[in-house]
């Protein structure tokens, strides 16, 4: 029976969704971090539970073909990175397997899962840094990055994930602080002022923001801090004072006091000039995230008859990536200020046929519902915890007939997938992107279909008093009717279907048309919610 300090050998054969080697000794799964498929080790253990337990490495005896020699100092040490010991090749087989086994275990959906892409940057991919500022033991400000599981701050001057420029801007400021005696944070007496620095980069435009996070809203000195700044650094376009005086582990807080600039810096996303401000969502890896909306885009392919609903929009980067393929698009949002940088994206780009509204995502889905909106396409892009079912079930009541769900989280992702699949829908493909290579974090895109429905099945909602029958009026050919029908909903209808709505409307048809061959023959009736479909067209 395996102890804790007990010292094994171990063969690792697989390797877990958070980033651990896994080995068996005597039928228990043991999580060992720092370990790669193939490598055979001495192994201490640390804790036994009741079905696995966790160790460390002691001894590599044999090191897996995967593993390389990492060329962080810090890692091992610093929470950001978790795949520097494996070579890329290795890491994206590693999150292939995450996704399949999620869409396998959790979704129960049996379609192939696409080999993982990502785009060409490896490293120095992300625009945007987080960097906490606590006092040192000689009272000195200092910088870095948590340790994992801590809040104790190992120093990195030089993380390979951002560009070098964010590093040399966060060391600089640490500087002028402590030469102009400006106080840091200090967390276990709710003492000092700076607690973090916060940078954005826009990669396309050259522009970078500086926001200085703080526990007050007058800082000593901080006037010759950012005169220093934006004279070292010109492409900083804005310098913002954040207050956060929560004890809390939240890193910005509501208010933002404007020191230097405008607020806020642009970038350029799929042709789509954006607007980020200090709250604004924006994807770290704009390069990853082009690549990853073009492959949500090109599955669901798009046309100019093609009403989108974008949830979970955030500042609207997706749906207005797509907003030129389609009718019209509405994207919804339950934080404020990234509705009002969507409006303000949209109307940046000149951009007519958007809409944004500001509510939490099933409940601005239901509304929709009541005014009568038909979206033809969806995108959802949920934070990890994924959608509710609120939402889901509204999704399923418009009745899209295509969906494309962009996730952060298999996980959920083959949880929501699943509920969907069991209300008609079909998942055609899964397609793993790696935005966040080195981590253990690793994007999906899946496209879902609506599949045939037994109209038995389904309920529908419609008032045939309150329906528009004037698109009846047009010269459109049943052929015509058919295909739009099929194409929007999924649903076939025959002509003798299409007959029977129109003679319900009194749209004349020629003699005898849909007439029953003699009185007392029957014939089929239209279902319910192909009557319904019909009525549009």
């Amino acid at each position: 029976m395996i102890k804790k300090n007990d010292i094994i050998t171990l063969e690792i054969t697989d390797i877990s969704s958070d980033g651990n080697g896994v080995g068996k000794y005597e039928g228990m799964a043991v999580f060992v971090p720092m370990s790669a498929v193939g490598d055979i080790c001495k192994v201490k253990i640390l804790k036994v539970l009741s079905s696995y337990s966790f160790g460390k490495i002691e001894e590599i005896i044999t090191p897996s073909i995967d593993r390389i020699e990492s060329f962080c100092p810090n890692f091992s040490k610093c929470g950001g990175c978790d795949f520097l010991h494996i070579s890329y090749d290795a890491e994206k087989r590693a999150k292939t397997i995450f996704v399949k086994n999620c869409f396998e275990r959790i979704g129960k959906i049996d379609v192939p899962v696409n080999d993982t892409l990502s785009c060409d940057k490896v490293h120095r991919y992300r625009n945007k840094a987080q960097f906490p500022v606590r006092k040192s033991e000689n009272n000195k400000a200092i910088t870095g990055f948590f340790a994992q599981r801590s809040h104790r701050i190992i120093p990195c001057s030089n993380c390979l994930l951002q560009p070098e420029l964010l590093n040399e801007i966060s060391d600089f400021i640490v500087t002028r602080m402590n030469e102009l005696g400006i106080k840091a944070y200090d967390e276990e007496k709710f003492t000092g002022l700076i607690r973090h620095i916060y940078l954005r980069y826009g990669e396309k435009t050259n522009q970078l923001m500086v926001c200085l996070v703080s526990t007050k809203k007058k800082v000593w000195n901080i006037e010759t801090l950012v005169k220093d700044l934006v004279k070292k650094y010109p492409m900083i376009k804005t310098v913002v004072l954040n207050i956060n005086d929560k004890n809390t582990n939240i890193i910005l807080g509501e208010e933002n006091i404007i020191l230097y600039g405008d607020s806020h810096i642009q970038d350029i996303l799929c042709d789509v000039s954006i607007t980020l401000s200090p709250h604004s969502f924006y994807q770290v890896n704009r390069d990853g995230a082009e690549k990853l909306y073009t492959i949500a885009k090109d599955a669901l392919k798009l046309n100019k008859d093609d009403i989108l609903l974008d949830l979970y929009c955030g500042a609207g980067t997706i749906g207005l990536s797509m907003a030129n393929c389609v009718k019209t698009l509405v994207g919804v949002e339950i934080i404020p200020q990234a509705i009002e940088n969507a409006k303000e994206n949209a109307k940046t780009n000149n951009i007519n046929n958007a809409r944004f509204i500001c509510s939490d995502a099933g409940q601005a889905a239901e509304k929709l519902i009541n005014e009568g909106f038909t979206p033809t396409a969806i995108v959802l892009d949920p934070a990890r915890k994924g959608c509710d079912e609120v939402a889901l079930n509204a999704v399923i009541k418009m009745s899209p007939s295509r969906i494309a769900m962009i996730s952060c989280n298999p996980s959920t992702a083959a949880r929501d997938c699943k509920y969907l699949a069991e209300n008609g829908y079909k998942v055609e493909f899964i397609q793993p992107f790696d935005m966040f290579p080195r981590t253990k974090h690793v994007e999906t895109v899946v496209l879902l279909s609506k599949g045939e429905i037994d109209s038995k099945k389904v309920r529908v909602e419609f008032s045939l008093e309150d329906m528009d029958m004037s698109g009846f009026q047009n010269d459109a050919t049943y052929g015509q009717i058919k295909e739009r029908v099929l194409q929007q909903s999924g649903l076939k209808v025959s002509s003798l279907y299409i007959a029977q709505v129109k003679q319900k409307h009194g749209i004349i048809e020629r003699e005898n048309y849909n007439k029953p061959k003699s009185e007392n023959a029957r014939q089929p009736k239209c279902p319910l919610e192909k009557k319904w479909r019909l009525r549009k067209h």
